[in-house]
């Protein structure tokens, strides 16, 4: 998804101004100040799902123009922006697989403000709840969603299953024989107690049996897994493959690899070429250091069956996997479907609607993941037990899920704050990961660190609170994250003019600037400055300007 930049929205507002009346997926409102949260909520999903029915990518929700007349009017709702911008987690909490707005624009006209709320249409087969109820929309008003619309929203889970799709003109002997073999042992190993009945069957029963096949029709999903390296043609203009590519500290490409059909197999061979090196820490108060792989084997496995899982193969892209000296990359194509990483940990339990179901299941079935819905939560727990970074998911790219392995220890605070505090929940040590990483963490992610005492700092300038840093001994850090008060550092400006009688800016910089904090950049040290001088001369009193705004000479007062 491509932000808008304010000439598309004037544009794209103007052509919704223009309309006769409202739609089933646009909605205008006044919108005073006092807008009803739960109103918001219930046209939130309204427009979703109308914006799914009529085949449009997004609802619009648009706050400060009139319904009637389209005349812009203005509103006064949440002109703070961070509290603006709140609302995303505030919605999301109360939707379904924690649905929320794509973004939220203002625009400023000089009869006032305007709020564009973007809303997603309903993902395929799952129509958008609020608080457990669906709404609609008939014409300009809002009520509940009809049961038809209801059902023909969750009828298009069946329609969109593409790896279930029979392989027309696909028979048996298009599979991999060392394939199917590979499949039966994996299946047995997942079902020991029909592991007997299992060497009976013939190769059509058990793939029936395991639902890689229908009805001994040849499925997407099998030339995927077992399919011959030649049988690929059968899922054009769709493409399954895998690369593996060696890239060096520099980012220089070194070596690749291609992999298709069969994935049962192949996977296992892109498993070979990654490098698992040894890894050395050493923990707090020990002459002897940890050694670990970079990376746990069933973090790469579960991170790559998810890839071959979620896929959208209808994009004629590839799955990568980059290994480069210090963290593993893996992309593969496709919207995620839970939005958010913290939906897929919070929920702990499988989606409603899966792109790929029938695959999923299959490779369930065949012992390449452990049950649908619980693998990535597995993965952050494995790094943690580790004391490695978690997971990075970057869903930046529209249709594209990047996720980055960690091989290295990046900040080691944190490292032995995992290990001396292993009754952290998952939600914290996250929060936390995203500070050692210098991510930006919500506002109600940072009050929970902050009622833990694990964090200091600004928000968003978040650091190690001075318990964790005493405990780790990285006392040093702690210091030069911490500022001093406002009053020392007045107290070095006005000793500097007591000894030298003047000073430039450059001069106050210099004097300053290495002892702020450095929990904050250089833009926001040189603001902190230029406050705390006219904090001193407008307020103190205690220094004045005698040069000019751009060239000023400080001198004190008295």
């Amino acid at each position: 998804m491509t932000i808008l930049n304010e000439i598309e929205l004037k544009k794209l507002l103007d052509e919704f101004r223009s309309l006769p009346s409202e739609n089933e997926w646009v909605e205008f409102k006044e919108a005073k100040s006092n807008f009803h949260f739960d109103d918001l909520g219930e046209y939130f999903s309204a427009l979703s799902n109308e914006a799914n029915l009529k085949n449009q990518p997004y609802g619009w929700l648009i706050f400060g123009v009139k319904d009637k007349n389209k005349e812009i009017v203005g509103t006064q709702y949440r002109e703070n922006r961070a509290d603006l911008d709140r609302l995303k987690y505030e919605i999301s909490r109360h939707t379904n697989d924690g649905l929320s707005f794509v973004e939220i624009y203002e625009l400023f006209y000089p009869e006032g403000r305007v709020i564009m709320f973007q809303i997603p249409a309903a993902p395929k087969g799952m129509p958008t709840s609020w608080k457990g109820h669906y709404f609609g929309r008939n014409g300009e008003s809002k009520g509940p969603l009809s049961i038809q619309e209801i059902e023909s929203i969750r009828n298009q889970r069946m329609k969109e299953d593409w790896s279930a799709g029979i392989c027309p003109g696909a028979t048996i002997d298009d599979l991999d024989k060392t394939a199917i073999e590979k499949a039966r042992e994996e299946y047995k190993k997942k079902n020991p107690r029909l592991a007997e009945d299992v060497d009976k069957w013939d190769d059509i029963t058990f793939l029936n049996k395991a639902r890689v096949t229908i009805n001994g029709q040849i499925t997407r999903a099998a030339i995927i897994l077992l399919g011959k390296p030649e049988s690929e043609h059968f899922l054009a203009p769709a493409v399954a493959k895998m690369t593996w590519i060696l890239k060096d500290e520099h980012n220089i490409e070194r070596d690749y690899e291609h992999f298709g059909p069969p994935f049962i197999l192949n996977t296992n061979e892109l498993f070979a070429k990654i490098r698992n090196l040894k890894y050395r820490y050493m923990p707090d108060q020990s002459l002897f250091p940890i050694e670990v792989n970079q990376y746990d084997p069933y973090v790469i496995r579960e991170a790559l069956h998810n890839c071959i899982a979620h896929q959208d193969y209808t994009l004629q892209g590839r799955i990568n996997v980059v290994e480069k000296p210090e963290e593993l990359i893996f992309t593969n194509l496709g919207e995620f479907i839970p939005k958010t990483i913290e939906n897929v940990i919070e929920r702990d339990a499988p989606q409603e609607y899966y792109r790929n179901r029938f695959l999923a299941e299959a490779m369930v079935n065949l012992n390449m993941i452990d049950t649908i819905g619980s693998g990535i939560k597995k993965m952050f727990l494995e790094q943690r037990k580790r004391f490695f970074p978690m997971p990075d998911y970057d869903l930046s790219e529209p249709n594209k899920v990047k996720v980055t392995i960690y091989g290295k220890i990046l900040d080691y605070n944190y490292t032995r704050m995992l290990i001396n505090h292993t009754d952290l929940d998952l939600s914290v040590v996250i929060a936390l990961d995203k500070v050692q990483k210098k991510q930006r963490i919500t506002q109600e992610e940072a009050k929970k660190l902050r009622a833990l005492k694990l964090v200091e700092g600004r928000y968003p300038n978040l650091y190690v609170s001075a318990k964790i840093a005493e405990l780790t001994g990285d006392k040093t850090t702690y210091i030069k994250n911490r500022a001093f008060n406002k009053e020392h550092y007045k107290q070095m400006i006005i000793s500097f003019l007591r000894q030298y009688k003047v000073a430039s800016r450059k001069d106050i910089d210099d004097l300053l600037l290495d002892k702020l904090s450095d929990a904050l950049d250089e833009k926001q040290k040189r603001k902190y400055i230029g406050n705390l001088l006219q904090e001193m001369s407008k307020k103190d009193k205690t220094i004045v300007n005698q040069g000019s705004t751009r060239y000023p000479k400080w001198v004190l007062t008295n």
